[in-house]
């Protein structure tokens, strides 16, 4: 699990899990554990989040049923209705992430990050 700001630097990084580990599960461990040191969104601050995490106050998900990745909506219609609308909001401001990754791996600095951070966990 991993968090970035909007200039695609991670803020927060919780490696060592199973890859069959739900997304909900790390996070909250995550959000329990005083040690992993989880920077929680401050007041009035949202982190957004997939559909995988819990809803919850700071965390903002898209909308279920709703139209939500890009592709849906270059493919048919513009966005109807307030949750479709936030949806493709939600989907555009969270493809940083995605991108934030693909850097780092494209660089190879990403493995050697996640080498470092896995040894200093055991």
């Amino acid at each position: 699990m991993a968090i970035c700001n909007f200039d695609m630097q991670f803020t927060f990084v919780c490696a060592g899990w199973e890859g069959s580990a739900h997304d909900s599960r790390v996070f909250l461990s995550a959000l329990r554990d005083p040690q992993s040191n989880f920077p929680k969104p401050p007041n009035e601050k949202y982190y957004l989040v997939d559909a995988g995490y819990p809803q919850m106050k700071g965390f903002l998900g898209p909308y279920k049923g709703e139209r939500y990745h890009i592709p849906h909506f270059r493919r048919g219609e513009e966005p109807t209705g307030h949750k479709e609308i936030f949806n493709h909001a939600h989907s555009s401001l969270r493809s940083i992430i995605e991108r934030t990754f693909g850097v780092w791996k494209k660089n190879g600095e990403f493995y050697v990050i996640c080498q470092i951070i896995l040894m200093k966990s055991k």
